[in-house]
């Protein structure tokens, strides 16, 4: 008789259980695209928020590089749209964070960002996490250098399937729905 094309693969467990060691039974690491489009949704909603609030100005200062030989004056109002730009995001992860236990896109695409042990982030954690995402907004170093280096992480065993903001912070990014039900729970 001809040999199954069915077969079985014993132990291991699910690739958070492989890749980490005090993940829950059944958790399921996010895949990197899940993860990237739920950032640039958070990043198109909060840009379309100031571009609102601004009436368009802030996003056509941001990248007016000819402010900075206006002299002092307009190095602080060049300066000022990226405070404000940077505050803005930095606020709405840290906030979204603490309410929902993640951002309203990793919302959309299910993602939970949660500790290695599948245990919900405390509210302290949050502010942590936002400040380490704002180097992806810098302009071109941002996703072509920090991006991309933690997209490749996010999809490396080596790197356990996490960035290096995960590293920094002891977090992962798991399908919300694979984590144990008290997690769930705290998530909303």
């Amino acid at each position: 008789m001809a040999e199954s094309p069915v077969s079985l693969h014993q132990g291991g467990g699910t690739l958070a259980q492989v890749v980490l060691a005090s993940a829950p039974e059944g958790m399921l690491i996010a895949p990197v695209w899940k993860r990237i489009a739920g950032f640039m949704l958070d990043v198109l909603l909060i840009s379309i928020v100031l571009t609102f609030l601004t009436g368009g100005q802030l996003t056509l200062n941001l990248l007016n590089f000819e402010l900075i030989n206006g002299g002092a004056q307009y190095i602080l109002f060049f300066s000022s749209n990226w405070v404000i730009l940077l505050t803005s995001h930095w606020l709405y992860w840290k906030y979204t964070g603490r309410a929902y236990g993640r951002s309203l896109g990793q919302r959309a695409f299910r993602i939970a960002i949660v500790h290695d042990d599948g245990t919900a982030l405390e509210k302290h954690h949050w502010s942590p996490r936002a400040v380490s995402k704002l180097v992806y907004l810098l302009p071109i170093i941002g996703p072509l250098w920090f991006g991309m280096r933690d997209a490749f992480k996010a999809r490396s065993k080596d790197d356990e399937y996490r960035t290096a903001i995960d590293i920094k912070n002891h977090t992962v990014a798991a399908v919300d729905w694979s984590l144990p039900v008290e997690t769930r729970n705290k998530l909303r």
